[in-house]
């Protein structure tokens, strides 16, 4: 498994885009992927779990998909809440305009595909959905949860895919003792834990 994806802002390979069909907020729609870029033959497992299990995002606010490979977290958040703006997150400049070019296929004007350093630092969001990568080490996924997850709104929640056998049991006590934000499983399925995170 390449995890070029999750380091380069500008992956080297070639681009070998793609388009598949998943299914997004009870629909069918037909999306662009490539290469260098998380998942780009499927909707993976953990999001898929993520997208299952989670409820339906706020109608308004500031949502935030944080690292959005091709969009899929994204895409769904502009589906089910059309008036809400959406921030959709990566290091990764191909995921990024891959992301907006879906949105723009789907009609999601609201949906904002920038690097983290784009986002306003002062803006707070009723909710955040993630599937982390966790292969980046514990270092930099442990730096990004501290940057994002302490701007929810007050009574806004996190909601993380993370698969049982690379650590979803420790990083939630990690953010509970090294946060102070109350974690709990939300669901398990198919091996993953979904967490859901708190002010």
């Amino acid at each position: 498994m390449t995890t070029e994806h999750y380091f380069s802002a500008d992956p080297a390979g070639p681009e070998d885009r793609r388009t598949i069909t998943v299914r997004l907020a009870d629909r069918d729609v037909r999306v662009v992927t490539a290469a260098g870029t998380f998942s780009p033959d499927h909707l993976d497992t953990g999001t898929r779990v993520l997208l299952d299990e989670v409820p339906d995002p706020p109608a308004t606010g500031a949502l935030l998909d944080l690292g959005c490979g091709w969009g899929a977290i994204a895409l769904t958040l502009g589906l089910l809440s059309p008036t809400a703006d959406v921030y959709a997150v990566d290091v990764n400049e191909r995921a990024l305009a891959l992301t907006r070019e879906n949105a723009a296929e789907l009609g999601l004007d609201r949906v904002v595909a920038c690097r983290p350093e784009m986002v306003d630092p002062t803006l707070r969001f009723a909710t955040i959905w993630s599937n982390p990568p966790i292969r980046v080490g514990k270092a930099v996924l442990h730096e990004m949860l501290t940057t994002w997850l302490p701007r929810l709104e007050p009574d806004g929640t996190a909601y993380l895919v993370v698969a049982k056998k690379l650590g979803a049991d420790s990083l939630a006590r990690w953010i509970e003792h090294e946060l102070g934000m109350p974690c709990r499983r939300l669901a398990i399925a198919r091996g993953f834990r979904v967490l859901a995170v708190s002010r």
